[in-house]
């Protein structure tokens, strides 16, 4: 019985996926048609299906883009960057998006010894620091045992040594992985999709307004309360919006 349900489930998925190939392509035909109102809505089709893709994102970012739909199309190439972040058509395409925004805000770069962490953490993603960590430790552990059972005080003292700094890159990578996998969980982008959005001091309509946003601007979610959220900017200025006033870029796991 157990093996039924698993078989009509597979049925089920190649099913769907074909579908989606067959909607993929359809969408594609509108889009190539000038139909890019029509190719968005079979699109979508798509991402109702809980398929994601960088090429469905793309796509439906360039529909979006010749509509002049500013915060769905950056929205869209952004997600598109998330799956694959080293395609130089997205950023070449989202560079263009970007200059339809309205707010011009400054980047707050990082300098010193904060910069070079920055960077030395960003080298590598969290589960490659993670394996680094781990193959460090196994080097330690065999370096370790070759000078527990080498005869020669030259053998000894280079095994002695090796397998300590072998230690020291373990507890390192190890150090990296956490700092990595910590910025991911604090990094929660979002794309202002209201034509103009009024950030307030607290989490209340009332509360004195600081300044406004505008359709496709990126920003930092930092913490939620009830419908705002908490929002900084590129330039660290901070504030809060109401949660409907923009989109969360995040992709579900």
């Amino acid at each position: 019985m157990r093996i039924f349900f698993v078989l009509i489930l597979c049925c089920l998925g190649s099913f769907t996926i074909a579908q989606n190939d067959t909607s993929f392509r359809q969408g594609n035909e509108l889009y190539n048609q000038g139909k890019y109102a029509e190719a968005i809505t079979v699109y979508e089709t798509i991402l109702d299906s809980d398929e994601h893709s960088a090429a469905l994102y793309y796509n439906l970012a360039n529909a979006h883009y010749k509509l002049n739909n500013v915060a769905p199309t950056i929205y869209y190439y952004e997600k598109a960057l998330q799956l694959s972040p080293d395609d130089k058509d997205i950023k070449n395409n989202l560079g263009f998006a970007q200059n339809m925004t309205i707010d011009a805000i400054d980047n707050v770069p990082e300098v010193g010894f904060s910069r070079i962490f920055k960077n030395i953490i960003n080298t590598f993603s969290a589960d490659t620091w993670s394996i680094l960590a781990i193959g460090s430790v196994f080097g330690f552990v065999l370096l370790f045992l070759f000078y527990h059972f080498a005869y020669g005080t030259s053998q000894k003292r280079i095994a002695f040594v090796l397998s300590f700094l072998g230690l020291f890159l373990s507890l390192f990578a190890l150090l990296m992985a956490f700092q990595k996998r910590s910025f991911e969980n604090k990094d929660n982008p979002a794309i202002v999709f209201a034509q103009e959005s009024r950030v307030k001091a607290d989490p209340n309509k009332t509360s004195e307004e600081l300044f406004r946003l505008h359709e496709g601007t990126k920003l930092q979610v930092l913490e939620e309360y009830n419908d705002w959220y908490k929002i900084e900017i590129s330039d660290k200025t901070a504030g809060w919006i109401p949660s409907e006033d923009i989109r969360l870029l995040k992709l579900s796991k």
